[in-house]
């Protein structure tokens, strides 16, 4: 009865190359500190790509642009800074740097690892902001830990 160890849902709504720069990315992230969740649902009814928690309750949000087309389809990620101390966009090497925004920070990920080429700006959050992120972060990040454990759950929610 090894079954291994309890695996993520797949959700489905990214691209392979998404996936790849996304796992790059988070590695980055967790070597500087970090502490990540993908897909976060924000209160603007957006979903961040990652966003990443450091030790003095500071958030980074990092949007995953997987090619030019991806880019130039998708303005939302404006909304992104209300909901973060520090915005980033993550591409691939393939992903041409200059076309992304010089206010944001940015990333160059593979599925094996990433490098910061461009530090993003802070901007703080107000407090009571950066409350409602933490409590949805930690909420997001409890649910998702219990899921695994308890395939079942999603049961009791009705």
């Amino acid at each position: 009865m090894n079954e291994g160890p309890p695996q993520p849902p797949v959700d489905g709504r990214q691209s392979e190359a998404a996936l790849r720069i996304a796992r790059g990315a988070r590695r980055l992230l967790r070597r500087m500190g970090y502490a990540t969740i993908t897909e976060l649902p924000l209160r603007n009814g957006r979903r961040a790509d990652i966003v990443a928690l450091d030790s003095r309750s500071g958030l980074a949000i990092v949007e995953i642009k997987s090619s030019i087309a991806d880019f130039r389809a998708d303005r939302k990620w404006a909304d992104y800074r209300f909901h973060c101390d520090e915005l980033y966009f993550a591409i691939s090497g393939e992903t041409p740097a200059e076309i992304m925004p010089e206010d944001a920070g940015l990333i160059i990920a593979d599925q094996y690892g990433a490098h910061i080429v461009r530090a993003a700006p802070q901007h703080r959050m107000p407090p009571a902001t950066r409350r409602e992120m933490l409590l949805r972060f930690a909420h997001a990040s409890a649910d998702r830990l219990h899921a695994l454990i308890d395939p079942d759950l999603r049961a009791f929610d009705q």
